[in-house]
């Protein structure tokens, strides 16, 4: 074997995780992210180049649909759980699919509006129904290593479809933004594909006196509250940092899009590694909490780039990006196991559509956040964001100890002979 196809090799293997389910999930990622990388690049022009509308009544359709797939993720969780999370995970990339399709047909907001919220709809659901699938057929000491490979697939497949992108916005043509969107429902359609390749997961009976479902798990809502803040870090380098290099620093404007693959560049490379040693709840706040320190160091650095001269600024720039996208790993890495450990296991899907509601807000109100925070405020504004953080991520501890923590023996989802109706078994 040659180096370069030895480091080929190690490259493949730190992407994707052993054969068997596992590989599956992860091939079914990358699919549906190629097509996400397009849609992501390409939807704000193709929404207001080629369907019409104005940019303030796509931000407002957006809103509105992101906050009903916010609402919706819950019930479609328990759907997962009570109907089977492969069948309903399948059904749910279909559904994206056909919504991704129906924006190639709208012609007006509220058809549009009607699209995005089937669309935002869909893809909650089939985060939770994936989670549920996911608990389902690994055992419980796994998960976290098989998210951390899931989201380095997910950054490279994000990478290949914006250059996918990237070609469409340079041709600018109407048949070149449709071919995005027809790249994007053919990925969910592959991805459906994939996960009914899985075996099949058990559902779980249905338990009365659940009307108000996990909402009525007050430290497990409290944790989801701590995470969602932690989560503000989301939109700081498509919004937060840009408007703060563009309106604060005299750093060059070519530095938003390389601070951007430097993040996505590490996380494929070094996110399976940061989430090698989370292994229990003791482990995951102390990620966590690490976490949380060194995101109030990154906000002091981007802080410091305020005023210096534009290749000192830029330097600083660098140092607070990479700060933060070390706090992001280990955080990720510790929230995904709080979710799963502290989630009861005939409740999966149901807990892990309440817990990813936390992305949907950090999205949502993120950009209001940071760009109050940031613009407004200056240095104070990054030091109030980092302390925010960084409180939060010490809060965490205290909050997820104060939740019975859930036993893996006592799981028989961790049990392959138990947790299952079906397939191959899932060795321990």
């Amino acid at each position: 074997m040659t180096n370069q196809a030895a480091a080929a090799h190690a490259t493949s293997h730190r992407l994707l995780p052993p054969v068997g389910p596992q590989r599956v999930l992860a091939l079914a990622q990358l699919a549906n992210s190629v097509g996400d990388g397009a849609y992501y690049v390409t939807s704000a022009l193709y929404f207001t180049h080629v369907v019409g509308l104005a940019p303030t009544h796509v931000g407002l359709g957006l809103t509105v649909a992101w906050a009903v797939g916010s609402l919706v993720g819950v019930p479609l969780g328990r759907l997962a759980d009570r109907r089977g999370p492969r069948g309903t995970a399948a059904l749910l990339a279909l559904a994206t699919a056909t919504a991704v399709a129906s924006f190639l047909v709208v012609r007006g907001f509220v058809p549009f509006v009607l699209a995005a919220c089937a669309y935002a709809s869909a893809q909650s659901g089939l985060a939770a129904a994936r989670q549920a699938l996911l608990a389902g057929l690994v055992p419980a000491g796994r998960r976290t290593g098989l998210l951390a490979h899931l989201q380095s697939t997910l950054n490279a497949g994000l990478a290949v479809g914006a250059g996918l992108g990237g070609l469409a916005l340079h041709a600018g043509t109407r048949a070149a933004y449709s071919g995005v969107f027809a790249l994007d429902a053919t990925s969910f359609l592959l991805c459906a594909g994939l996960l009914l390749r899985l075996p099949p997961v058990r559902p779980v009976t249905a338990r009365r006196g659940h009307r108000l479902g996990v909402l009525r798990d007050r430290p497990y809502v409290l944790v989801t509250f701590l995470n969602t803040v932690l989560l503000l870090r989301m939109p700081l380098l498509s919004l937060g940092v840009p408007l703060w290099i563009t309106e604060r620093t005299e750093a060059p404007a070519w530095l938003v899009s390389a601070l951007f693959v430097l993040n996505t560049g590490a996380v494929m490379v070094f996110q399976v590694r940061m989430a090698r040693g989370v292994t229990g709840l003791t482990a995951a706040t102390r990620a966590i909490r690490r976490s949380g320190l060194v995101m109030l160091a990154s906000c002091a650095v981007f802080a410091l780039s305020s005023g210096a001269s534009p290749w000192v600024a830029a330097g600083i720039l660098v140092a607070g990006a990479l700060l933060q996208v070390v706090a992001e790993m280990q955080q990720s890495a510790g929230s995904w196991q709080l979710a799963f450990d502290l989630a009861p296991a005939d409740r999966m899907g149901e807990y892990q559509g309440f817990f990813g509601a936390g992305v949907t807000v950090a999205r949502t109100m993120g950009p209001l956040v940071l760009t109050s925070l940031l613009v407004g405020w200056g240095t104070p504004g990054w030091l109030l964001l980092g302390g925010l953080i960084a409180g939060a991520s010490y809060a965490m501890g205290p909050a997820a100890r104060s939740r019975r923590v859930q036993d893996p023996a006592s799981d028989p989802r961790s049990d392959p002979a138990a947790g299952r109706g079906g397939g191959v078994p899932v060795t321990t």
